[in-house]
């Protein structure tokens, strides 16, 4: 069946449709979000999806964010009568997913939810109004009626503690809310083009599943004892059905390959206490794009004989500061506990405050942890005000330079092990010095690079090679825009100096450097040889590099006869 858009000023749009027997899709279209609660970007919008199942019993899979209200609401009531709903299925509590729960009890209060144990508790202290409930376990069951019976396999931190997957046997459908899903806005209700949509999959997944790698693999293990997954209705982006199993089967070749990996951090956090688990998650993505593995856990809902054998093999511990008191105190106090009886020598320590108003002094632990020899992964993370996007990216750096320190001595082992002649070689491969630096927002960044050259004539075109671990990478999305600096010969050794040194997460790169803004907003060096002003068109992952094709818009050269500095390695293993 067509799908039938509704459209707004705002570019917020509804879509409904059919999408199985008695099965309809209500998408939330957010056609201009550039943000999704942490850091990284999202050039192509992104969905909300819900979904109705009307058998002899009806049930409301997961609803949308406030921002849908009127519209999301009026699209359910145009579907069915809100009073004829028996029951709301909560993949996890999420507010982008049940932020209209509140709405829908008010509408319908004789809904039963049906949820996890976890997620009831969570429900529990944002509705503050009683609700029927059903906690239902993995295995469990509900019969609709006319073939649609649910059956729900436990999935917890995928990436919340309390999520959900459901499966009808009626449709073979799984929804999955954030699982399988991505970043995606488009007309498109299924996923008919799979290069039009693979990079935002994988993007997603890196940015909010990798950090869970295990827990992906345990949950795709539970769903082996269902039928055949014929579609798989996720929360965001487009609809699974064409590629169900290839997406399904990359996820799970990503997700070993990240378990697998030697190194481990591990990252403790109070799900729905102040921002800790957004910016555990930007801690986390810093870590992860070094190649080193993450394991997130929730303060509120692990077992103590969990955490202490995921700390006694981590190598190091990044920890956010919990409330001191208030609801689930006694798990979360247990839990703290167990974390700093578990912590060695060897293992570095991070610790971040929260901002939810009432967190565990971070001088006391980082005192305590000081004591008892543990090193220090990164500097203490002090939250005095809401996160800002610049906070998200210090969170960020800050993981990254962590992963970093892990890595190090490993690396030189790597460069030493590699074939002398070979090395050599490849050192032989030449190329220009030049700085990158790109301003979004309030946010800016720059890099020393040599690895470009020039990719089109018409229009004109680059490409710029950027190492995963870069700070300045997630300034270079598709659509993002920066500046190329070309260096002169015998004229760059102050700005080499300056922008190869290792800078403080969050700190300012251009602090003591004479910069211009550029057209389209990022800085110019005053003192380069030229600059080309660029817009990021797309990107080629490679490894541990990506390759970023621009366009260029505009550029000037202040030097006209002079010549651009060349970077000669002797080695082709590292810069």
């Amino acid at each position: 069946m067509v799908a039938t858009p509704i459209k707004t000023e705002k570019r917020l749009t509804m879509q409904k449709a059919a999408i199985a027997a008695d099965t309809t899709a209500i998408r939330s279209l957010d056609w201009d979000r550039d943000r999704f609660d942490i850091e990284f970007g999202l050039q192509n919008g992104t969905t909300y999806n819900s979904y109705l199942i009307q058998g002899e019993k009806t049930a409301l899979v997961d609803t949308s964010h406030e921002k849908f209200r009127s519209l999301y609401l009026e699209q359910l009531k145009e579907l069915i009568d809100p009073s004829k709903i028996d029951y709301l299925v909560i993949s996890h509590t999420e507010p982008d997913h049940s932020g209209l729960v509140k709405d829908i009890l008010n509408l319908a209060p004789q809904i039963t939810v049906v949820a996890s144990k976890v997620a009831i508790g969570f429900l529990e202290d944002f509705v503050h109004q009683p609700f029927k409930r059903q906690i239902v376990k993995n295995g469990e069951q509900l019969d609709l009626g006319k073939g649609h019976l649910l059956e729900f396999v436990s999935s917890p931190n995928l990436h919340w503690p309390d999520t959900m997957l459901t499966y009808d046997h009626g449709t073979e459908t799984l929804y999955t809310c954030d699982v399988f899903g991505m970043h995606y806005c488009s007309d498109n209700l299924f996923d008919e083009h799979l290069k039009d949509i693979e990079a935002d999959y994988h993007f997603y997944y890196e940015c909010l599943m990798a950090p869970n790698a295990r827990s992906v693999l345990s949950a795709m293990k539970r769903t082996e004892a269902l039928p055949e997954i014929k579609m798989v209705a996720n929360g965001h982006g487009p609809i699974l059905k064409y590629h169900v199993q290839e997406l399904l089967k990359r996820y799970q070749s990503w997700s070993q390959a990240q378990s697998s990996k030697e190194k481990l951090v591990s990252v403790f956090y109070t799900s729905d206490y102040g921002y800790s688990d957004r910016l555990s998650q930007a801690i986390s993505r810093g870590i992860t794009k070094t190649g080193v593995a993450v394991e997130m856990v929730d303060l509120k809902s692990a077992e103590a004989q969990e955490i202490h054998e995921l700390v006694i093999r981590s190598t190091g511990i990044v920890l956010g500061m919990p409330p001191i008191q208030g609801p689930h105190q006694k798990e979360i106090t247990t839990n703290l506990g167990t974390v700093i009886a578990s912590v060695n020598k060897k293992q570095s320590i991070s610790l971040f405050e929260s901002y939810g108003g009432n967190d565990e002094p971070i001088d006391t632990l980082s005192t305590r942890f000081r004591e008892m020899g543990a090193a220090v992964g990164f500097s203490p993370i002090r939250v005095k005000d809401s996160p800002t996007e610049e906070l998200y990216q210090l969170c960020q750096e800050a993981g990254t330079d962590l992963g970093q320190s892990i890595n190090m001595t490993q690396k030189v082992q790597e460069r030493k092990s590699l074939d002398h002649d070979l090395d050599k070689a490849i050192g032989r491969l030449s190329g220009g010095l030049y700085i990158i630096t790109a301003k979004k927002g309030n946010l800016s960044g720059a890099m020393l690079a040599s690895w470009v050259t020039q990719a089109s004539f018409e229009p004109p075109g680059l490409t710029i090679s950027v190492a995963k671990d870069r700070a300045i990478e997630s300034l270079m999305q598709v659509e993002d825009q920066f500046v190329l600096n070309v260096l002169e010969e015998g004229n760059y050794q102050a700005l080499m100096k300056h922008f190869l040194k290792r800078f403080p997460p969050g700190a300012d790169r251009f602090a003591g450097i004479d910069t211009q803004a550029g057209q389209n907003g990022s800085p110019i060096l005053t003192d380069a040889l030229a600059y080309l002003e660029c817009q990021v068109v797309s990107r080629l992952e490679c490894s541990d590099h990506w390759i970023i094709y621009s366009q260029v818009q505009n550029g000037r050269v202040s030097k006209p006869d002079v010549l651009t500095a060349v970077h000669h390695r002797k080695v082709g293993n590292y810069y």
